[in-house]
């Protein structure tokens, strides 16, 4: 029976009942309205209630979910660590005079998150419209990968960044980094060093910094994007700026493979400029190569030629078993052990200390190291670090080499420069102890004052003999093979060498390897200046020996940097250059 049938029989009962009386009638009628009105309320209050019951659990279920997110360790999503370490910063480098050599450049990186990626092959073909260089194999990859993280290109320009983000590609987003900068390229890249993708030093001071405990703050994350004290370093970039020039002219000019320079401060044991060619532009450090990477100034060693009678000189004066004034016979070649010692510009007569310095003398070289016997030869070699591996700030370091056992044609070819492999930069370090009045000082790339300098200084000959090497450098250089290097008013003295290139393993004689040692102004040496020039095919006037092309370089690089240095000319009355007398 339907609801309306069921109130029409209560109606027609009442009515029977009461004798046309209605009211007891409309009586029951109303209690029944009202009861089913109250029960449908209430059937929509519990729907409410239970609605409002639904979202209130969803949302606590949510809620609980972000505070669980919240509270938990980050999810490790590439190999580089947080967002936070990728911008630490690294301090700027400083050249001594304050200007930047190294500084960091904000930037950003392009990264996927596979699983948002909804057309791997469509985002590869829209992300080539920006980057036409990607390997759209290897980004497809990555795409379709099952990780939550790849990078795509780290270091992107502000416009790739813009174009990318025009794309609209879901998946991708960009990631905050620090760059370094190289504001002079090429000039100091070998001191200064380099960088890898992660901002991490790698090569040069960049990675003597890191040594000192950058590296390890920042693989503990306790670095920050605060800027950091500036480290200065003891370079004039004006003069690494010279050296680098001349350097890369003189390979050029002379046809050579590899050419370097040093300016060393004698008595700090400063590095105001080195620097050696081929080398590469830091800021693009992949493009360098093997060639590029390579710093032949502290990480190369070689047979110094002759500049290694400089050393066997002052050994026998500074022995006592040899003066100024004595002479040795250089007459006639010496014949031992199977080989042949003769000279190249032999005189063929009785040669003074003096003239076995200007005419570069092999035979009475040997005679003075044969005079002072083979341990006093290799102690003395020693003494000067000329034997062992060179201590100093700069990674890039590499030992010098000698014979197992020194016997007697080692120590006679090891006199004039043959036997003994070193680097050019420790070279010019021992060369400045035999100018700077007897002592060593450990070259270094971070300013020193001379005080510093003092304190860490070793003597290793006397002043006398200090200033016997003087008057045979500056002598070879008005009178010997120095001639080439001289600027006038500078007073430059130094002594060539030109030694036969050793090629697998055996020496060639259509190939030199070039240096020229030098120091200025030569009565009161402030720096030393060593070139070289790694086998040239020609030289001024037409010659390939060290005179005609490692000289003229030394030339170039005092006459530009010397009034940068402080260093003034002397002239007489009449403009003529003064000459030094001893």
């Amino acid at each position: 029976m339907s609801f309306l049938s069921r109130i029409m029989v209560l109606k027609s009962k009442a009515h029977f009942s009461a004798g046309g009386n209605n009211r007891p009638a409309e009586s029951g009628v109303n209690v029944t309205f009202q009861g089913t009105r109250k029960k449908t309320t209430n059937q929509a209050k519990n729907r409410v209630a239970i609605v409002i019951a639904s979202f209130g659990i969803v949302y606590a279920v949510i809620g609980g979910r972000l505070v669980q997110y919240g509270m938990a360790a980050p999810e490790t999503v590439s190999s580089i660590g947080r967002a936070d370490n990728l911008m630490a910063s690294r301090p700027d480098i400083l050249d001594r005079n304050g200007e930047i050599l190294a500084t960091d450049i904000r930037t950003v990186s392009l990264y996927a998150e596979p699983h948002k990626i909804v057309d791997a092959d469509e985002a590869v073909e829209r992300l080539s419209t920006v980057l036409p260089d990607i390997n759209a194999r290897e980004i497809y990859n990555k795409l379709k990968s099952k990780s939550r993280f790849q990078w795509l290109r780290r270091q992107l320009t502000p416009k790739q960044q813009s174009d990318i983000l025009a794309l609209g590609i879901p998946g991708v987003g960009f990631r905050p980094e620090k760059r370094r900068f190289y504001p002079g390229g090429h000039t100091a890249a070998h001191i200064v060093g380099h960088v890898n993708i992660d901002n991490r030093g790698v090569a040069g001071m960049e990675r003597y910094i890191d040594s000192q405990g950058l590296a390890d703050l920042a693989a503990i994350g306790m670095t920050s994007d605060a800027k950091l004290e500036p480290v200065k370093l003891s370079i004039d970039v004006r003069v690494q700026n010279i050296v680098r020039d001349v350097i890369d002219a003189g390979m050029k000019n002379y046809q050579a493979l590899a050419a370097g320079a040093v300016v060393l401060d004698v008595h700090t044991g400063e590095v105001l400029a080195m620097a050696s060619v081929p080398d590469y532009d830091p800021n693009k450090p992949a493009e360098g190569a093997e060639e590029g990477w390579m710093n032949r100034m502290s990480n190369g060693t070689f047979e110094m030629g002759s500049t290694f009678k400089t050393f066997t000189i002052a050994m026998g004066l500074d022995s006592g078993k040899v003066t100024l004034n004595d002479s040795f016979d250089a007459s006639a070649p010496i014949r031992i052990g199977g080989f042949t010692i003769k000279d190249f510009h032999g005189k063929r007569r009785v040669l003074t200390v003096p003239e076995i310095f200007q005419y570069s003398s092999n035979i009475g070289t040997a005679k003075i190291a044969d005079l002072v016997g083979i341990p006093g030869h290799k102690e003395f070699l020693t003494r000067l670090g000329l034997l062992s591996k060179l201590p100093t700030e700069l990674p890039e370091v590499k030992s010098p080499t000698q014979p197992r056992e020194w016997k007697k044609i080692n120590s006679v070819t090891i006199s004039f420069g043959h036997g003994v492999s070193t680097t050019p930069l420790q070279t010019a370090v021992a060369g400045a102890a035999l100018v700077n009045g007897g002592k060593l000082i450990e070259p270094t790339f971070l300013p020193r004052t001379e005080e510093e300098a003092n304190a860490v200084a070793t003597p290793v000959v006397k002043k006398s003999t200090s200033d016997d090497m003087r008057f045979l450098l500056r002598w070879n250089g008005i009178a010997g093979s120095g001639k080439r290097a001289l600027v006038p008013g500078f007073n430059v003295g130094g002594k060539t060498g030109t030694a036969d290139k050793v090629v697998n393993g055996r020496y060639a004689s259509d190939q030199n390897f070039n240096a020229f040692l030098a120091a200025f102004p030569i009565d009161d040496p402030k720096y030393i200046v060593l070139t070289f020039i790694d086998a040239p095919k020609t030289g001024e006037g037409g010659g390939r020996t060290a005179g005609s092309n490692a000289a003229p370089m030394v030339r170039d690089i005092i006459s530009r940097s010397a009034p940068l240095l402080g260093v003034e000319p002397k002239f007489g009355e009449d403009g003529s250059a003064l000459l030094v007398s001893y």
